[in-house]
């Protein structure tokens, strides 16, 4: 399932999975140990995820939408099809940075914890 996923959400998911690991590997790091200095990575990793993933989104709603003069008036449905897909990179966006706010999570608790001892 993950694989079609990847495959329907088109060129636009490559960006979005790249940006997605580097940010969860941050947060995984910031996790283990939360340093000052990761939190403008975090932020700046996390907009880049969400901003790719919008653009996948954008680009496959363009190309959808294009595709509706190449068919007839009965086939015209394909565009639904196409935002459906599209709608791939930002659910694969949305995840990534779920998995990292989780992980950030842990390192802002451990952070409180160290300071009350």
């Amino acid at each position: 399932m993950f694989y079609q996923a990847i495959a329907a959400g088109g060129p636009g998911m490559i960006p979005t999975m790249v940006f997605g690991l580097i940010l969860v590997g941050v947060a995984v790091r910031y996790a283990t140990r939360p340093e000052p200095r990761l939190v403008p990575l975090l932020v700046s990793t996390g907009l880049m995820t969400l901003f790719s993933g919008a653009l996948g989104f954008t680009a496959g709603v363009i190309k959808s939408c294009a595709a509706i003069g190449q068919v007839g008036p009965d086939e015209r449905f394909v565009t639904v099809i196409g935002l459906g897909e599209s709608l791939h990179n930002v659910a694969l966006a949305l995840t990534m940075c779920l998995l990292a706010a989780a992980a950030a999570a842990v390192g802002a608790a451990r952070v409180r914890s160290v300071r009350e001892a």
